[in-house]
């Protein structure tokens, strides 16, 4: 058996030591996370994050409300018959329901009774309200066939010619509005979207030109012995990827939060009259598998456009640094 000499053993475990800090001196990030405001960073992303997607959350709500008030309105269409002294009102809605019922693309027609009529008049005349008193026009309700609508003048001429004093209102000002509306909103929704992610891109700019200002030394070092900018742009692209994503991550969670109780509220309040009409306004405030899939896209694309321009950003300071004069 071969005993190892004294000395040997004594320094054994300071060769060790000193070899395992090598190791870490190489392995050691170019970025060093303590050159960098990294949480300052990370809660700005977040932040930008958040809107975005409550933005992106609040256009799909309305766009699918503005869908459902759209076929909802796009299903009906109204008669109207105004009355008058040597009108029968009874036997004119019977006669344009008759007639709206067997035109081609129409699936039925309904006529809105008395009772019916005056509580469509309660909220402004009060209850108790006789409507043979007053001159109310009477309605008849036809459901639209969507897939082959009727030919909506063919069927006012038919109406006419029969009934005296008659209207047909087919609602397409109403579902032009609505479209409009909607266009507007998703519009202005990109916009502000847009803004958002050119606020985070120019954030994440400066934040990189402050890292490479805090380790500009190093970058020289580095680029004048000769290491290729990718490798040099990789180093800082993987440290603000890591760092974009925590932030992006943290702003879509919270957004889906926000989207989560909002529709936990609206469930647990469908009988009150604020849930009522923001129910009416906003649906249900539920964005859907679609909604949550776009909230994932932002993030992912808040990370990508965050590593990205930091890149870019490095990659153009170390093409200055070739025509940059040394110093001295």
């Amino acid at each position: 058996m071969i005993e190892m000499p004294a000395e040997v053993s004594t320094h054994a475990p300071a060769v060790a030591e000193a070899q395992r800090e090598r190791a870490q001196r190489r392995t050691a990030p170019i970025v060093p996370a303590r050159n960098v405001a990294g949480n300052a960073l990370i809660l700005v992303i977040a932040i930008m994050t958040f809107l975005s997607c409550l933005t992106l959350g609040a256009v799909s709500l309305v766009r699918d409300t503005a869908a459902v008030w759209q076929n909802q309105i796009a299903r009906e269409a109204t008669i109207q018959i105004k009355p008058s002294d040597d009108l029968d009102m009874e036997a004119a809605l019977a006669d344009a329901a008759a007639i709206a019922g067997k035109f081609p693309g129409v699936k039925g027609a309904r006529i809105v009774d008395r009772a019916a009529t005056a509580r469509l008049l309660e909220p402004w005349l009060g209850s108790g309200l006789n409507i043979d008193e007053l001159p109310v026009p009477r309605l008849v309700v036809i459901t639209i066939d969507q897939n082959s609508p009727p030919d909506f003048t063919a069927l006012r001429t038919a109406l006419a010619d029969k009934v005296p004093g008659l209207s047909l209102d087919d609602h397409r000002t109403w579902v032009d509005r609505l479209v409009t509306m909607a266009r507007t909103t998703v519009t202005l929704g990109v916009a502000v979207l847009v803004l958002m992610l050119s606020a985070t891109v120019l954030t994440v700019v400066f934040a990189t030109r402050g890292a490479m200002a805090g380790n500009g030394h190093i970058i020289e070092v580095l680029h004048f012995v000769g290491a290729e900018a990718k490798f040099i742009a990789s180093e800082f692209r993987r440290h603000f990827l890591l760092t974009g994503m925590k932030g992006a991550a943290a702003g879509g969670v919270a957004a889906i939060f926000v989207f989560v109780a909002f529709s936990f509220w609206s469930s647990r309040n469908l009988a009150t009259p604020q849930a009522d009409q923001a129910t009416a306004l906003f649906g249900n405030f539920a964005i859907g598998a679609t909604g949550y899939g776009g909230v994932a896209l932002i993030v992912l694309v808040i990370g990508a456009l965050t590593a990205a321009t930091s890149h870019f950003t490095v990659i153009a300071y170390l093409n200055d640094l070739e025509f940059r004069p040394p110093d001295g």
